[in-house]
């Protein structure tokens, strides 16, 4: 799919998404003129903003007629945002969306500081939002995500990582904020806790369905279009789950190769494992995967009222796994 068809998938959005661009650009300001640079220069760095879209069209597919999920949106980005800065400098990461990363460019202390400013920012929002119920859900959902954080970080060169731990990294650092922003979008709109819990199913599959994704991208994605280098997570260590399924029904030379490749400090060599990934058939196991968590989203969906917001929602769980981007 390409980024003009994702816009017209996401057209019943857009007017709201208008008002919550323009909230975004209110709350990032700081006194401090190098928060405002810094944090400016992530937040319209290209990104999709799904995370805050999902929020905003699961709180319209729900029937909510006020204007609070626009700060309902804007707390999601600061989170996501926050997350980037964190990952990029845990990473050492260099390209993100196809420019220079904030660390590369600003350093590592300001990239962690300015992190930490989104974060603390994001929780002012809540506290004006007024709505326990969805700080709760919120405040759970980022514990969650540092968690995972911390998880995929203690997992790094682990030749021994298992599919199901590399699942769990994906639910907890990626599918978590999806699944939050669905669920607060059906709690303002004062749905019963059955609707909450199909909101909630629908951001956790799709954001499960969107990771596995990404894993498969960053072994045969094109670079411009995804905006980062291929092979970037074995090369940072990260064992995402093509690799560790290639693992596990690899013959010993080739499971050799992995673990060479894994453990190596140095750039590893992305063509040899890439022909592993491929003949196992990690790359077929992990399409399939991900096609699953696409359809358990849609079906989770199924006892809604049609409305554009919700066919806008069925349409992102599709895109999902169809995307090149």
């Amino acid at each position: 799919m390409t980024a003009n068809s994702l816009a017209e998938l996401l057209a019943p959005a857009a007017t709201d998404m208008v008002a919550v661009n323009t909230l975004i650009e209110q709350r990032l300001h700081s006194s401090v003129a190098t928060i405002d640079q810094l944090s400016g220069y992530i937040i319209h760095s290209g990104g999709k903003r799904l995370r805050p879209v999902m929020a905003v069209l699961a709180a319209r597919a729900c029937g909510y007629a006020g204007d609070q999920h626009w700060l309902l949106a804007a707390i999601v980005e600061f989170i996501h945002t926050a997350t980037l800065l964190h990952d990029d400098v845990v990473d050492e990461s260099d390209l993100r969306r196809g420019r220079q990363t904030a660390n590369s460019r600003f350093g590592n202390g300001l990239s962690v500081l300015v992190g930490d400013f989104l974060y603390s920012r994001s929780f002012e929002l809540m506290v004006e939002l007024g709505s326990p119920a969805v700080m709760d859900v919120l405040a759970t959902a980022t514990n969650q995500i540092s968690e995972g954080e911390v998880l995929q970080y203690l997992n790094r060169r682990n030749v021994e990582a298992t599919p199901d731990q590399c699942l769990a990294i994906a639910r907890s650092k990626t599918a978590t904020l999806f699944e939050a922003a669905t669920r607060c979008g059906a709690l303002l709109a004062g749905q019963d806790a059955a609707v909450q819990q199909a909101l909630g199913d629908y951001g956790l599959h799709f954001g499960l369905a969107y990771q596995l994704a990404d894993d498969l991208l960053d072994y045969r994605g094109d670079v411009a279009r995804i905006g980062k280098n291929l092979g970037d997570d074995l090369a940072e260590g990260s064992p995402t789950l093509p690799l560790a399924y290639a693992l596990r029904n690899a013959s010993p030379r080739q499971a050799a190769t992995l673990r060479t490749a894994l453990a190596a400090d140095s750039a590893p060599d992305f063509a040899a494992v890439l022909g592993v990934i491929e003949s196992t058939g990690a790359i077929a196991y992990t399409a399939r995967l991900a096609q699953t968590y696409a359809e358990r989203a849609e079906a989770a969906l199924s006892g809604l009222p049609d409305s554009p917001a919700l066919a806008a929602l069925q349409g992102l769980a599709r895109f999902a796994v169809s995307r090149d981007f």
